[in-house]
């Protein structure tokens, strides 16, 4: 049980070697016997694999489909969170596959790992297509403000934020002009200590509020620590400063002292708290479980030739790499949930991208060997549903805007994933996806702003 330390970045050692067996078939999806593991394998013909069953084909692709590290620490000690960032680090994404496509260009003939000197991920208008928000986001969000909240210091935050707005054709968001303030959870500018692995964290936040809300501002408030307490601290500085959406993408294990969390550091009204839902496969996560947060779930998210152009599925990896889920242990239900089968508070209300198969493009300079790099993890889908609460207004003073999603639900507004789920569980909609409300992506991702407005 531990939390990150300055300056050093940790790694699943399950995610940088693949067994004998698994690396012979993952050789040979990646030499063109299939693709991605959000895409249909090929049925094999080497008379060596004809004894490998589809399932463990299917187990091998997502293992060699991309290869990732965790960004912070691992399982966190009691009082303490990790982020939920998956830095990419090996194999091709959906969207290297998707751009070799166009061009006419094989799967498999893509070079894994791209040059690191532009992007392997999903962008601004990728995201903003996939979830119905192009016109909001080129008319809507000024004049709003989004919170980031992380632990330690991320030196190269704002020069780094320039890099990918600009790369993109983003308005420039900086100091000089207003757009992005950096502070320490005390409101002052005695900012903590750096750490590389939190820096990557902090720079997917960052990098997804201005794909979602290229028009608003953006204030970093950086935690001491990645203690609860400072992390909270930070969360009441945000909204102190005026902040009307608040990301949070860390989180650990419930404890029974959640609900003193809750009151000291997440009871806002009138802001929209959204928190990811953890990393780890099936499970509950604080302050996911928070009664007053939005627990954002992660899907994995393709281009498709539907009428909306994509599809998602639940982010799952393997039984302890997913979306997290779940039933909490100790937080009550707010109100306006309303499912029948956990009497407390139940994780997720909505989702977004997590999937780092499936994952977005981030700019980070700090610590890292190559400054464009493709990011995963409910990290990702905190941070924009964050932005679209704010493209979608100012909630109602009185209002936990975590209700908004439940008041549209069922509706146009939201894309609801039916298919996938994060491990075994009962009763089953705590894991398995399904027509509806369930766990691992709630009532689903949004399709516009409707279902995140107080109106």
């Amino acid at each position: 049980m531990r939390t990150s330390s300055p300056n050093t970045t940790k790694r699943r050692g399950r995610w940088c070697r693949i067994g004998s067996a698994a690396a012979a078939t993952a050789a040979l999806v990646l030499a063109g016997l299939g693709t991605a593991a959000h895409a249909s394998a090929a049925s094999p013909t080497d008379t060596h694999t004809k004894t490998v069953s589809p399932k463990a084909i299917a187990a091998a692709v997502a293992k060699a489909h991309v290869q990732y590290t965790q960004q912070c620490a691992g399982t966190p000690k009691k009082g303490y969170a990790s982020c939920n960032a998956l830095r990419v680090t090996g194999g091709t994404t959906a969207f290297q596959e998707e751009q070799a496509a166009k061009k006419g260009i094989a799967p498999q003939s893509v070079r894994p790992n791209a040059a690191a000197d532009s992007p392997t991920g999903y962008g601004p208008s990728d995201l903003q297509s996939a979830y119905g928000l192009t016109s909001a986001a080129a008319s809507n969000g000024s004049g709003k403000t989004i919170a980031i909240v992380d632990a330690y210091d991320d030196p190269n935050a704002e020069s780094d934020l320039a890099t990918y707005r600009s790369n993109y054709g983003l308005s420039a968001c900086t100091s000089s002009n207003g757009c992005f303030t950096k502070v320490a959870q005390d409101g002052s500018s005695n900012l903590p200590t750096a750490d590389s692995g939190w820096a990557g964290e902090i720079s997917l936040d960052l990098d997804m509020a201005s794909a979602i809300c290229p028009n608003c501002n953006i204030t970093l408030v950086e935690a001491n620590s990645s203690s609860m307490d400072d992390l909270g601290t930070a969360v009441n500085q945000a909204v102190s400063l005026g902040a009307t959406s608040v990301s949070n993408s860390y989180g650990g294990s419930e404890d029974p002292s959640d609900t003193t969390y809750d009151s000291e550091y997440f009871n806002h009204p009138g802001v929209a708290i959204t928190v990811s839902a953890g990393d780890s496969g099936y499970g509950a996560e604080y302050p996911a479980t928070s009664q007053y947060v939005t627990a954002v779930g992660g899907t994995s998210l393709s281009t498709s030739s539907n009428s909306r152009g994509w599809t998602e599925s639940v982010w799952n990896t393997s039984s302890t790499e997913g979306t997290g889920s779940g039933c909490s242990a100790y937080d009550p239900k707010p109100s306006w949930q309303t499912d029948s089968g956990c009497s407390n508070r139940m994780e997720a209300d909505v989702s977004a991208v997590a999937d780092p198969a499936t994952g977005v493009s981030v700019y980070d300079s700090y610590g890292t060997s190559s400054s464009w790099n493709t990011y995963g993890g409910t990290s990702a889908s905190s941070p924009i549903i964050a932005g679209v609460y704010a493209l979608a207004g100012t909630p109602g003073s009185s209002d936990y805007p975590a209700q908004y999603p439940y008041n549209k639900a069922g509706t146009s507004a939201l894309n609801d994933v039916t298919s996938g789920s994060n491990g075994t569980c009962s009763p089953s909609y705590f894991c398995t996806a399904g027509t509806g409300y369930d766990g691992p992506t709630g009532w689903g991702t949004p399709e516009g702003i409707s279902a995140f407005s107080a109106s």
